[in-house]
């Protein structure tokens, strides 16, 4: 096991915990004193240092409704003690679920945790089992939901959550409790002033060490865990970051991934705490109109997200003729091999110099045309994806941490020296880290949780003794650079006795321009092999330009010249691989892998359990008959690659 690395504080990345428990506030510059110490603080600390016209923004009826800070502390203050009225007191756990980002979401999280309580969100698109289980578990309450889908859902299971006493919704539903109720009536009573004092008082009391939300883990491996975050937790995580994205200058974010998921709550933390205007997209299928509209200057995404952005960029390509398609794709052939950390000749300087004039600046605009920064997380994202937007001058941020982190770790950053592709940037100076013998990403530090809820044994397995944060990551360190290789849990061992790291080559497989969804298979088998889900679009369009019409997806993963394409492309990238990690054979589907199918998490990450459970006959088709089969473990690189016919 390798020393703790940590790094040297850089700006405002030093973060140190005082003896109390309490961030240090002599770390920060003078005009940061006064730093925010439990979340709902964060708002008060815009008030008084940089006030926004727009703190929310969201569209209603066409327009973009922006909510000032003045108006979001008064409405959050009214929330609270419309709240404290309905019985809401220290300890309560408060539900929340909306399908698509909104202010209402933000206003609920700060004012539950004025009082005291406990924030409890809950992603939208999971199954009435899974929320009861959360609700009782949790032993939430209240609950706020965003819609009438959401309204009836959870009605249909009140009577088996006996602590669960009330149901509001975001938009008027015939027959349910409006959260405006509550903000009414808080309203009429903050008209008192021993009530005002009394809110104070309650706010007062909420210690930055107390319990300010539980995160129920997606299950991608059993069943949810509720994760412990205090207000230490979360502020942590806020100041270290803040310290990162306020080197890119932004004015104004773009939000869209789920609020309940950590990592976009802390980049609206960040946000608030530096007086970024947040601006809501209205949903996943609006990005793109959204990006244009707003044009933000920072957005948090997930690697299918900028994936998909890439394809778009690859489609509008194979859609040009002559000239301008060879145009296109040489300044695309030279974006994917750019190298932000490396010396530039005066040659490729103007080749990137026209390739910007011609290309870059249309893929800009297609974002918005302000991006300083485009976060990204989650999961791992493949380095050539990162180097096409860092030469359209739209650079990506890698960095990582699980929920149990709350959820930052390590993260590259916009100073020299500090970031680097392919990696997920140095650990947080605030906290250390160090790889296992076993090749586990150890962590510790002022951001890691409190514990998983009701579950003490799990508890202590994750926090060791000494307070190291086994994250079930696998990685190691390029001089000060994390790079995550894969997830302890997805590494299988082939019946050769050989561990193959799938998400490794999973990663190095959708580099090519066919693939757009993957998953590597074979524990206990005598080789990997792969379900793969071609890029429909991008494939149909390389054979109608060959005079080969596909009229279906299903026809695309049927083709058998298809199939050669994507054998010759699994064949070039295997070549990055040791023998017993190459991919031998393969299946291709006709259905893309999504969150409403099941196969993905809300995060976009592979649900491998679910799929393994769902393709069991197309596995078990690639592997028949392989005891007798010569397509093992001898294979030789440059044999045939074997594929299997499409069953679906």
């Amino acid at each position: 096991m390798q020393e703790p690395l940590k790094t040297d504080p850089v700006g405002l990345d030093a973060v140190a915990p005082s003896p109390a428990g309490v961030l240090a506030p002599e770390v920060f510059p003078e005009h940061l004193m006064q730093t925010p110490r439990r979340v709902f603080d964060l708002l008060n600390f815009q008030a008084d240092h940089c006030p926004q016209t727009a703190a929310f923004a969201q569209k209603v009826g066409g327009e973009w409704r922006k909510f000032s800070t003045a108006e979001s502390l008064d409405t959050i203050a009214s929330l609270a003690w419309g709240l404290h009225l309905e019985g809401v007191r220290q300890g309560d756990h408060i539900a929340n679920v909306t399908e698509t980002n909104r202010a209402e979401w933000c206003f609920i999280d700060c004012a539950v945790m004025c009082l005291g309580a406990v924030h409890l969100p809950i992603y939208p698109d999971i199954s009435s089992e899974e929320f009861e289980f959360i609700l009782s578990d949790a032993g939430a309450t209240l609950i706020f939901v965003s819609s009438d889908r959401l309204y009836r859902q959870i009605a249909l299971l009140q009577a088996k959550l006996p602590a669960l006493r009330d149901i509001y919704t975001y938009d008027p539903v015939i027959g349910a409790k409006q959260w405006t109720q509550l903000q009414a009536a808080g309203r009429e009573g903050l008209s008192n002033q021993d009530n005002q004092s009394m809110l104070e008082r309650i706010k007062a009391k909420v210690d930055p060490g107390d319990l300010a939300t539980l995160i129920y883990t997606s299950g991608t491996t059993g069943t949810p865990k509720g994760v412990m975050l205090s207000h230490l937790n979360l502020i942590t995580s806020c100041l270290v970051c803040a310290a990162l994205i306020r080197r890119t200058s932004p004015e104004r974010a773009l939000s869209f991934l789920p609020l309940c998921h950590i990592y976009e709550r802390t980049l609206i933390n960040v946000c608030v705490y530096l007086g970024i205007s947040v601006f809501f997209a209205q949903n996943l299928t609006t990005v793109g109109e959204d990006l244009r509209e707003t044009q933000p200057n920072v957005f948090a995404a997930v690697p299918r997200i900028l994936e998909k952005i890439y394809e778009k960029f690859v489609l509008k390509g194979s859609q040009l003729n002559g000239a301008q398609r060879a145009i296109y794709f040489w300044a695309l052939r030279l974006a994917r091999e750019f190298a932000p950390d490396e010396p530039i000749s005066p040659l490729r300087r103007l080749k990137l110099a026209v390739a910007d004039r011609l290309i870059y600046g249309r893929w800009r605009e297609a974002l918005g045309g302000r991006i300083h920064a485009i976060i990204s997380g989650s999961a791992a994202l493949q380095p050539a994806l990162a180097r096409v937007f860092w030469a359209a001058r739209m650079p990506v941020y890698e960095g990582y941490g699980p929920t149990e982190a709350s959820p930052v770790i390590s993260v590259n950053c916009p100073i020299k020296g500090r970031y680097k592709i392919g990696t997920v940037g140095p650990v947080i100076s605030c906290g250390e880290a160090k790889i296992a013998a076993d090749g586990e990403i150890l962590y510790r530090g002022p951001n890691v949780m409190l514990g998983y809820y009701h579950q003490p044994e799990q508890t202590a397995e994750a926090i060791d003794s000494e307070g190291w944060l086994h994250t079930g990551d696998v990685g190691e360190f390029d001089g000060i650079f994390l790079k995550i290789t894969d997830r302890k849990k997805a590494i299988f061992k082939t019946s050769g006795g050989k561990s193959v790291a799938p998400q490794q080559i999973e990663n190095r497989m959708k580099e090519s321009k066919f693939i757009a969804q993957i998953m590597v298979v074979g524990e206990n088998q005598k080789f990997p092999a792969a379900l793969i889900v071609p890029a429909f679009q991008t494939v149909t369009d390389h054979f109608k330009q060959r005079g080969t019409t596909l009229h279906s997806n299903r026809e695309v993963a049927a083709h058998p010249e298809v199939k050669t394409l994507i054998e010759s492309e699994i064949r070039r990238l295997n070549e990055h691989f040791g023998h017993y990690a190459q991919i031998k054979k393969f299946v291709l589907l006709h259905e893309e892998w999504s969150l409403e199918g099941g196969e993905l998490t809300p995060t976009l990450k592979l649900k491998r359990r679910e799929l393994l459970k769902k393709y069991a006959g197309e596995i078990e088709s690639i592997y028949a008959g392989e005891e007798e089969n010569a397509a093992d473990s001898n294979i030789r690189p440059e044999d045939p690659l074997p594929n299997v016919t499409e069953r679906l």
